[in-house]
């Protein structure tokens, strides 16, 4: 295995659930990918929605790092445009100080939630500065060019940075100030603009990480997986301007009346990788080979608790390696 991988988790909420149900479960969650050999695992920042839990990444990632003692821990991502760049640089100086080494600041560039939400972020205020400006301005800051104000704590270590979008002109954002790239193919399932954006990605800046969020399910039973997995959409509400792309039709519906406006709803269907463990392995080494993807970072929204548990250990690197050096000493 050639690539490197993590987990991001939302804090999905079960039926059977509270709020504090599902924190418990990504501290459980972190825990375990810690031992199972993970490189990363990141948090979400989802506002206003009855099934997330998951919405301030910077504290639930303090929490994380206090339960943990190696693996980095990570946002996916804080939602820039509605906060000062000066604040979330001192978020991530902080963290830094209490885990040298194990930061990564992933910035989104979605609102996280709908028009309600994204209003009470901002007190009812206009969001008049450019997300361009806002992350160029964050750059500075963690990289340590400071125009006036001092984002105390520095740390010795900087957090690792990372820039999360959905096609070329996000990638060549993240190209243009040096960051790494999160390609979220949980909302965008289109390859060929996978492959669009890995190229823009490496022609601009080389030396960067190139990473791709994709959704997964694996199980024992290769059946299993594929009719757990089958039929998954997200739903893309347009109005005259701008395009959201949600994954429940009700969050949509939601989304559209909230808006005030004319609106349509498309459902795209999103390919899950899913089936044994050898299964979705040899489909990420296809996906790895053919764009130049140097880590996968896995999402699994589908199943029980308990499901995607056993998912994420069966294809955790651990496991993996495990399974093909058994291999290799029958094959010798």
């Amino acid at each position: 295995m050639t690539y490197r991988l993590g987990i991001l988790d939302q804090s999905r909420i079960a039926d059977e659930d509270n709020p504090q149900d599902a924190l418990q479960a990504t501290i459980r969650l972190a825990e375990q990918a810690e031992e199972w050999g993970y490189e990363r695992f990141w948090v979400s920042e989802h506002h206003g929605k009855e099934e997330l839990a998951g919405a301030s990444p910077e504290i639930l990632m303090s929490y994380l790092l206090a339960k943990t003692k190696t693996i980095r821990i990570g946002s996916g991502g804080v939602m820039l445009q509605h906060y000062s760049p000066y604040k979330v640089a001192e978020n991530f100086h902080v963290l830094a100080n209490l885990a040298s080494g194990r930061i990564d600041a992933g910035i989104g560039k979605g609102p996280g939630g709908g028009p309600k939400t994204s209003e009470a972020l901002r007190q009812g205020g206009p969001d008049t500065i450019p997300f361009t400006e806002k992350l160029q301005e964050l750059d500075r800051l963690l990289r340590g060019s400071y125009t006036s104000a001092l984002p105390s704590p520095i740390p010795a270590e900087p957090p690792d940075r990372f820039l999360l979008g959905a096609g070329v002109k996000s990638a060549e954002l993240a190209a243009e100030h040096h960051w790494n790239f999160v390609f979220a193919a949980f909302i965008n399932g289109d390859r060929e603009e996978l492959q669009r954006t890995a190229q823009a990605y490496r022609k601009q800046y080389p030396d960067g990480r190139f990473i791709c969020c994709l959704p997964v399910f694996a199980a024992h039973s290769r059946q299993t997986a594929v009719a757990l997995a089958e039929d998954s959409k997200v739903y893309r509400v347009k109005t005259a301007g701008k395009t959201v792309t949600v994954t429940t039709r009700e969050e949509a519906e939601k989304l559209g009346r909230e808006t005030g406006e004319a609106f349509e709803i498309e459902s795209h269907t999103i390919e899950v990788i899913a089936g044994t463990a050898n299964d979705v392995h040899h489909r990420l080494e296809q996906l790895q080979q053919e764009h130049g993807i140097d880590e996968f970072l896995l999402l699994t929204s589908i199943g029980t608790k308990e499901q995607r548990m056993q998912s994420f250990q069966l294809l955790s690197p651990s496991q993996h390696h495990s399974a093909r050096k058994e291999k290799a000493d029958v094959s010798s």
